[in-house]
């Protein structure tokens, strides 16, 4: 007498056709969060479940960066690594390059 193979019922619940569904990430679910309380709104239950769905809330409801005078400026880790070009090579960054992020990347890109 054969036994019959019956799927284990567990093994069934994990076995879905959401493969393409990754979860959310527990600091992107909290930087959610922290949006949708700014903005005052509800986190919607379907967005929390999909990385992706998540990620597109995220980017839609996120604050926008100030359009501050500085905001153009390169960063301290871009002037730093600027420096360090110039001393190597034993040259002066350009003052214009320290009031202009892109200016300060093509510096880098010529002189490295």
């Amino acid at each position: 007498m054969h036994a019959t193979h019956l799927p284990n019922p567990r093994y069934c619940d994990m076995m879905s056709n959401d493969y393409h569904v990754i979860p959310v990430t527990e600091k992107q679910l909290r930087f959610a969060r922290q949006i949708a309380a700014r903005c005052a709104m509800v986190l919607p239950d379907e967005v929390q479940q999909d990385r992706r769905a998540l990620s597109a809330w995220i980017d839609s409801h996120k604050p926008k960066p100030s359009a501050s005078p500085f905001a153009r400026y390169p960063s301290s880790k871009q002037v730093a690594f600027a420096e360090r070009i110039a001393r190597i090579k034993h040259r002066e960054v350009p003052h214009e390059c320290f009031r202009d992020m892109g200016l300060m990347s093509r510096w880098i890109d010529r002189n490295q």
